[in-house]
């Protein structure tokens, strides 16, 4: 018994198996899109009863048609062979001839002492060629040769009698079901109508699920997309229209909270410039040097919170050339006497929000100046993907921290931060650019020992 269970649970375990393997094939062999799917769907079951339809037309309408015209055949042409042998027939058997032709539309001669043909190849698929064979066997059993190939409209059936040869000329359609094509071919045609209206419903249904696709992508990216409006079925609509409302509380929200910010920003400098004019009234104080200090900390630390809250968002799509940013860093780096290698794989120019992107790219490359002496920055704008890796020799950032550092407010007091300020918001901002745009930024480590830090949006 437990050896019968054993047996039992490795069958399940190898059906299992299976089941995951033909189910992973599939997978990889479907294809992934909904309008193709969809077609898959509605195509495939046609296929299947249109292969169960013609198998079984084939099987008991096609072959049991012919089968009778043949067994009628060849009874007339039994028939007309117990004619000749029993009964008295002239020299040119014309009388057997004239009644062959008239009586059973079908024309015979007869060969005195002729022979058979040698055997012809059988087709690979002939229905009529092994029916009639047979109905010939088991009617008339006597030698015979039949010539059922080609696209001829006549069959030649020769039949080796005692002394004779009969040749026999009978209509295909005498001996087979030869309008079937017309059923196959009703089938096919309004197969491919059905297909066609399939296609072209299915068109318009996918239509407004790519359009809102497009509309969130762009939404995602902090674009402004201009124009959709919900279309479709009415689960789609359904959709759109919860996707118009998400986007309107959404941007509410983002207005409400940028202009909240700019009072607050507005106060905080009000205040903050109150204080730099008491400073400056007072002088030079040695004393002060620290309030000073403490002013401008937090004049900065406002932007960098008034940047992190506003994320760039409201800044249009324009082109910018690659070139032009990288140009600046050249420049600042020789003012700082450090070393950069910068190359350009690709198309120079990209559509991005200019301002965030250079914001991006510039706090990158002025993060490895700060703690490396050497940097190498490579752009590759492919067609799908602009990638740009920076790589230094500096201290880099241990790998247990290199997404912790990406939150908001984060400090690494022991490696590095993109943040002057010490805010923590530097990499939060630098990310958050990037993914406004469709992409993101990533630590490693780098082929110089220090940090490499990639920027991957799509193009």
């Amino acid at each position: 018994m437990v050896a019968f269970d054993s047996i039992r649970r490795d069958q399940d375990h190898t059906s299992s198996s299976g089941l995951r393997w033909l189910s992973r094939w599939l997978r990889r062999r479907l294809p992934t899109g909904l309008y193709a799917r969809s077609l898959l769907i509605f195509i495939l079951p046609m296929i299947i009863l249109q292969a169960v339809v013609t198998i079984v037309f084939m099987e008991r309408h096609w072959q049991m048609v012919t089968q009778r015209l043949s067994m009628a055949t060849t009874r007339d042409i039994a028939a007309i062979i117990d004619i000749i042998e029993t009964y008295p027939q002239d020299a040119d058997y014309s009388e057997v001839t004239q009644m062959a032709r008239q009586k059973l539309d079908l024309t015979i001669s007869i060969e005195p002492g002729g022979e058979l043909p040698p055997p012809r190849d059988k087709p690979f698929f002939s229905i009529l060629d092994g029916i009639l064979s047979d109905e010939i066997r088991d009617q008339i059993n006597l030698p015979f040769w039949i010539d059922t190939v080609g696209n001829s409209s006549l069959v030649e059936i020769r039949i080796k009698l005692p002394d004779k040869v009969l040749r026999v000329f009978a209509k295909r359609s005498q001996t087979y079901a030869s309008n079937t094509h017309i059923f196959i071919l009703w089938m096919v045609g309004t197969s491919l109508v059905l297909i066609g209206i399939a296609v072209l419903f299915l068109r318009g249904q996918i239509r407004p699920i790519l359009a809102l696709a497009r509309a969130a992508e762009s939404f995602g990216k902090g674009q402004k997309s201009v124009g959709y409006a919900p279309r479709g079925a009415d689960e789609v609509r359904r959709a759109g229209l919860a996707f118009i409302l998400m986007r309107e509380r959404i941007e509410r929200q983002i207005e409400q909270r940028t202009a909240m910010l700019s009072g607050v920003s507005h106060d905080l400098r009000t205040v903050l410039t109150r204080f730099k004019l008491q400073l400056a009234l007072v002088g030079d104080n040695p004393d002060l040097a620290g309030l000073n200090e403490d002013v401008e900390d937090m004049q900065s630390m406002l932007e960098g919170y008034m940047a992190f809250a506003r994320g760039e968002a409201e800044e249009d799509v324009g082109k910018l050339r690659l070139s032009d940013i990288f140009e600046r860093i050249e420049q600042d780096f020789v003012l700082h006497k450090k070393s950069v290698t910068i190359s350009i794989d690709g198309d120079n120019e990209v559509s991005v929000r200019p301002n965030a992107f250079t914001r991006l790219v510039t706090n990158l490359a002025s993060n490895a100046r700060r703690y490396a002496n050497t940097l190498r920055i490579e752009a590759k704008h492919s067609a799908k993907w602009l990638t740009i890796v920076f790589d230094d020799d500096g201290p880099g950032i241990p790998a247990a921290n290199r997404e912790d550092v990406f939150k908001p407010f984060f400090r690494l007091d022991a490696a590095r931060n993109l943040d002057n300020s010490g805010t923590g918001l530097g990499l939060s901002i630098a990310r958050d650019i990037a993914r406004s745009h469709g992409g993101n930024v990533t630590l490693g480590e780098s082929p110089l020992g220090g940090l490499r830090a990639t920027i991957r949006i799509p193009a």
